[in-house]
């Protein structure tokens, strides 16, 4: 697939630092069996970037960014990164996350940083002397579900489709503006339809609409044989406290865990909410992650 100037935008440059030349490398297709065993871990990054290597490959401008290595005298991996849009690092080692940290502050196109909150503050105090500015940042809770519960179906849940799209591009462009204070809509509106469509042909959107009204939705961010990530998982608000969501999330989990062990979202530490909601759904926190939001250079 040939790269727009808009998606060449999106990668880091190609040349590493010289400093850590002897162990960063670029990583390639070839390296795609060790990079998936590498990040097994279970990690939201981690869990994101087996997405991209599912869906994508390693080397793809779908990625928005490029996928790196860390590597020790011996050959071994100490640790894998994406570096672009979205910056995640999975590390064994502290020599690998300051090498990542020296090499993300060569992007300028970098929009957020994302991992656990002991990591992303470690990875802050490496790239803050010359990266870009933070200009915002998000405590969120990693909620878990592995047994999704019983319950009666909603009828009307089904894959989006085409037709769809203009309720899933409205409702999902309203969600990243409350969290990360950009409208996808206003930054970049090709490209997010570009990439809203091919999570619809993907299979990996699902909404009730009823008389023209979308009534709930929820996106499937990453699918790995262990691990699938929900994100855009919205109800309508004049249909909340209804229990109508809690039966289509629950129906959602029974369909997508006949599939794979666990589902995983992120939920703002601030929406107590949404929390409330997942929690009755039968969700498990299991930790705190971060989320850095840059300004641009």
């Amino acid at each position: 697939m040939p790269q727009t100037a808009k998606q060449k935008a999106c990668a880091p440059p190609a040349t590493f630092p010289p400093a850590v030349a002897s162990g960063l490398r670029p990583l390639a297709e070839s390296d795609r069996d060790e990079v998936l065993d590498f990040l097994a871990a279970g990690s939201v990054d981690s869990i994101f970037m087996s997405g991209l290597v599912y869906d994508n490959g390693v080397s793809s401008p779908l990625n928005r960014g490029a996928f790196c290595a860390y590597r020790g005298e011996d050959g071994a991996l100490e640790g894998v990164a994406l570096v672009g849009h979205a910056t995640l690092v999975e590390t064994r080692t502290e020599r690998a996350l300051e090498a990542f940290a020296d090499f993300a502050k060569r992007c300028r196109t970098a929009h957020m940083i994302v991992g656990d909150e002991e990591k992303v503050e470690r990875f802050w105090r490496l790239y803050r002397d010359g990266g870009q500015e933070a200009r915002r940042v998000c405590r969120e809770l990693f909620f878990v579900q592995r047994r999704a519960p019983d319950g009666e179906d909603v009828p009307g849940l089904r894959l989006a489709t085409f037709g769809d799209l203009p309720h899933v591009m409205r409702v999902n462009a309203l969600m990243a503006e409350e969290e990360s204070g950009v409208n996808p809509l206003a930054a970049d509106a090709e490209g997010f339809r570009r990439r809203t469509l091919r999570r619809v042909e993907q299979g990996r959107v699902w909404v009730w609409v009823e008389a023209g009204r979308l009534m709930f939705k929820a996106d499937v961010m990453a699918e790995t044989p262990e691990f699938t990530y929900l994100e855009g998982v919205w109800v309508n608000p004049e249909d909340r406290r209804r229990g109508l969501g809690r039966r289509c999330l629950a129906q959602l989990g029974r369909t997508l865990l006949a599939r794979t062990r666990v589902l995983c979202l992120l939920v703002n530490e601030q929406n107590k909410d949404a929390q409330a909601f997942f929690i009755s759904a039968g969700y498990k926190l299991r930790g705190c992650y971060d989320t850095v939001f840059l300004k641009k250079f």
